[in-house]
């Protein structure tokens, strides 16, 4: 299902400036950035802009070569995370839960997990469990809106900066990818340390899984179930789900990394890469970064997760709420246009106006944004005047952030690159997908909100 269409200049959008959009799509293939992308913009609650450019798959031993379309579908990874929040207030709504309560009240193996002082184990050591001599009682136990917005002390595995990131990999704490039940694993997690006391830092983090988890014992159904009956039906989001149906496999398109450069953790330490089963890049490899701000050509993107041959064809044993969904644009536009009317769509409502406005509030203490919370870079993006809600990052000064938005604008992206924002002021969406891990490679995203606001004139009146 698509959202309804209406010319561009009805919606307030200057059809001559938008030329340069579908410039800026056609010189990331052309450059060698992606193999393909697409954009959707809506405004006012109507399509007004979509364009596709480059290959969804290449040609090779996998099958045919297929252009990146409408219907093109893509590992969302990361933007499966607002979903799961969503679907964790619907259930706020309902009265299972408040946000302040302990996590432990419904995970009991939280209340003893313990937190890194900050001293690392002896070097040299081979002992996975060598942390576990430099660990502090919580000051404070974790609770549910510390979960929601990443302040909880988790990490990801991927991180490589903290004798706590390497317990995770040493652990098999993996999400997604790992081959074990998500009850099971959140389990296993709640042993692992804490990497900071709750509540003191902002950690991208496994958190979303947890919550996940919470989705489920809150409601008595699988995270699969409750996404599929209480959010895509109703939504009417039928190719969104964690893996891809039966009869589209052909839809699914090939998972690229760049050929040089873009390695995890050259931005700030961390990248927005929970791809799971994705091969790390060469260490030794050196930025691009230059490069990619003269906007200079590439060498082709090296094909490293085939669509045709991609684990995300199968039913996964765990199914991760922090980057477990696949997904099409025009799935991921009806859910943004969910959160931009207030958590209404086409007469199905998911939640109420005030929760919605709740979820896009700033909700990390004191009104500081991630910056000030420990976490100053993030993917390729800087967080200084960027606050979290609940399940999204918060524009809270664009002029702090140094990119083009208005104050109380939602946005995320995932481990591929894949983007979108609501910016209630402009009453307008925007979702762009592609297929390139990790999303620090190139500034993608910086650029694609420079090519939208200058084509978005005066909202035309209501």
């Amino acid at each position: 299902m698509t959202l309804p269409a209406s010319s561009p200049a009805s919606l307030g959008l200057d059809s001559a400036r938008l030329e340069h959009l579908e410039h800026w799509l056609e010189q990331q293939v052309q450059q060698n950035r992606v193999a393909g992308a697409s954009v959707l913009l809506a405004r006012q609650g109507e399509t007004g802009f979509f364009k596709a450019a480059g290959l969804a798959r290449q040609t090779s031993e996998f099958g045919a070569e297929r252009p990146f379309t409408r219907d093109t579908l893509v590992r969302l990874y990361s933007m499966t995370k607002p979903v799961t929040a969503v679907a964790a207030m619907m259930l706020y709504e309902q009265g299972h839960f408040q946000l302040d309560d302990p996590l432990a009240w419904y995970i009991p193996a939280f209340a003893d997990t313990l937190v890194w002082d900050g001293h690392e184990p002896a070097p040299g050591t081979d002992d996975p469990d060598a942390i576990l001599q430099h660990v502090v009682p919580q000051h404070s136990p974790i609770t549910v809106r510390q979960v929601m917005t990443h302040t909880a002390g988790l990490t990801y595995s991927f991180m490589n900066a903290t004798p706590v990131d390497r317990y995770y990999r040493d652990h098999g704490l993996e999400f997604p990818g790992a081959d074990t039940p998500l009850a099971e694993l959140v389990e296993r997690l709640a042993k692992a340390p804490l990497l900071c006391q709750p509540g003191t830092q902002w950690n991208y983090s496994v958190a979303s899984d947890v919550l996940g988890r919470l989705v489920e014992i809150w409601s008595g159904e699988s995270l699969d179930d409750f996404f599929r009956n209480r959010i895509f039906m109703p939504l009417g989001m039928l190719d969104t789900g964690f893996h891809v149906r039966q009869g589209d496999e052909d839809r699914l398109a090939d998972l690229f990394m760049p050929a040089t450069g873009g390695e995890l953790g050259s931005v700030g330490k961390a990248t927005d890469a929970d791809a799971g089963s994705v091969p790390p890049q060469d260490p030794g490899k050196v930025s691009t970064a230059r490069a990619a701000a003269l906007g200079l050509s590439h060498q082709p993107p090296l094909l490293v997760d085939p669509g045709a041959r991609s684990g995300f064809l199968q039913t996964p044993v765990l199914l991760s709420g922090g980057g477990g969904l696949t997904g099409s644009i025009d799935d991921f536009a009806r859910f943004a246009q969910m959160l931009l009317n207030g958590g209404e769509l086409d007469g199905q409502r998911l939640l109420a106006a005030r929760t919605v406005d709740f979820m896009c509030r700033n909700h990390l203490p004191g009104n500081g944004d991630m910056a000030s919370m420990g976490q100053a870079v993030w993917s390729e993006t800087s967080y200084n005047g960027i606050g979290f809600g609940l399940g999204f990052a918060v524009m809270l000064d664009p002029i702090e952030a140094q990119m083009l938005g208005s104050v109380g604008e939602c946005h995320w992206g995932g481990a591929a690159s894949t983007f979108f924002w609501i910016d209630p002021a402009e009453e307008l969406l925007v979702v762009f997908l592609t297929q390139l891990y990790p999303s620090s490679s190139y500034p993608i995203r910086r650029e694609l909100r420079t090519a939208v606001y200058q084509a978005a004139m005066a909202l035309p009146s209501s």
